[in-house]
């Protein structure tokens, strides 16, 4: 089993209250979790107006797999535009499991 993590730091250019930021993040995080079916959620800087951090998971057995498809995720993100990335880090997991 492989289990891909990716933390992204966010720029909300448009940015000018706490309310607005979370109705866009809101948006952002129900986008992808719709089209892509991965964990995702607003990890830190929640009192920031115009900064966000947001972690994505995903577990599958191939890690080529998994890293494409968070590459997708990130893609589809800019693409987008609600949001500015402005760092992305990624990591991979590997859980081995003993056949009973």
């Amino acid at each position: 089993m492989v289990v891909g993590v990716c933390h992204l730091d966010i720029i909300l250019p448009e940015g000018s209250s706490l309310k607005g930021k979370r109705q866009v993040i809101k948006s952002l995080v129900t986008r992808v979790r719709d089209k892509f079916n991965v964990s995702i959620s607003e990890v830190g800087g929640q009192d920031l107006w115009q900064r966000a951090q947001v972690g994505i998971c995903l577990v599958g057995n191939d890690k080529r797999m998994i890293n494409s498809s968070l590459d997708k995720v990130i893609d589809y993100i800019e693409r987008m535009r609600l949001v500015e990335v402005i760092r992305t880090d990624m990591e991979f997991l590997n859980f081995k499991y003993d056949e009973v």
